[in-house]
């Protein structure tokens, strides 16, 4: 089976090659943006968990931003990682903004948001991931720092999030591929959501029941002040 990074590799080359990938460009290394990540958000009005949803969480980067404009626009509640996780994650409660584009934003949502700690956060029923690619199987990749594992995981831990909690991604269809290899920490999802289609997998794969420390190295945990809070906390691994 092609490897994860050979697979990043692949796409990040032919959504350049295409001239599919919209700024910032070139997309190696990144959660790509692409033409038509307006339409794919807006098929999440007809996923009707997202509908019901009071509060979402949404990734940080550009292809999303739509996501996080929509979330707002239509009253909810948008909880945003922080990048790298460096300070948490934000809130943003559309009550107290005026204009939700600029809040969209990376800038906009630190300016108009309020650093909140995990164990703050209200329960978030509904989760919105950037992908490089996604298999027909609703496997997924990021950009493989593993970040979006992370958060789930640390959601997990704090009770913030239900094990089954609906998750969708936006992508362009040339980001969709036959399969993708797995690891014990990766975190099926349950929706895929193009520019043409919606795709909901039936049969969703496991996912992990919390923090797998024996897979992250002291220089992660390190670097993100929350695994350090619960490792000293509640004396994980």
């Amino acid at each position: 089976m092609i490897s994860k990074h050979d697979i990043r590799q692949k796409i990040w080359r032919l959504m350049e090659e295409r001239n599919i990938a919209l700024f910032p460009r070139p997309v190696f290394g990144r959660i790509p943006n692409f033409i038509g990540a307006e339409v794919a958000a807006k098929k999440l009005l007809e996923i009707a968990e997202f509908i019901s949803a009071e509060t979402v969480k949404v990734n940080p980067d550009s292809p999303q931003r739509p996501v996080r404009e929509l979330v707002l626009r239509i009253g909810k509640t948008l909880i945003m990682p922080t990048p790298r996780l460096k300070k948490g994650f934000l809130l943003l409660d559309p009550i107290h903004i005026r204009n939700f584009k600029a809040a969209s934003t990376i800038k906009g949502a630190f300016k108009s948001g309020r650093y909140i700690h995990p164990k703050d956060l209200p329960h978030i029923d509904f989760i919105v991931e950037g992908s490089v690619a996604v298999s027909l199987e609703c496997d997924r990749i990021g950009k493989g720092e593993g970040y979006g594992e992370l958060e789930y995981a640390i959601l997990l831990e704090y009770g913030k999030i239900n094990p089954e909690v609906k998750i969708a991604t936006t992508i362009h269809d040339i980001q969709i591929v036959e399969s993708i290899p797995r690891d014990p920490y990766d975190v099926p999802i349950d929706y895929i959501l193009t520019p043409s289609r919606i795709i909901y997998c039936r049969k969703r794969k496991r996912r992990p029941d919390g923090i797998l420390w024996r897979y992250l190295k002291k220089e992660k945990i390190d670097e993100i002040p929350i695994l350090k809070e619960l490792l000293a906390e509640k004396g994980f691994r």
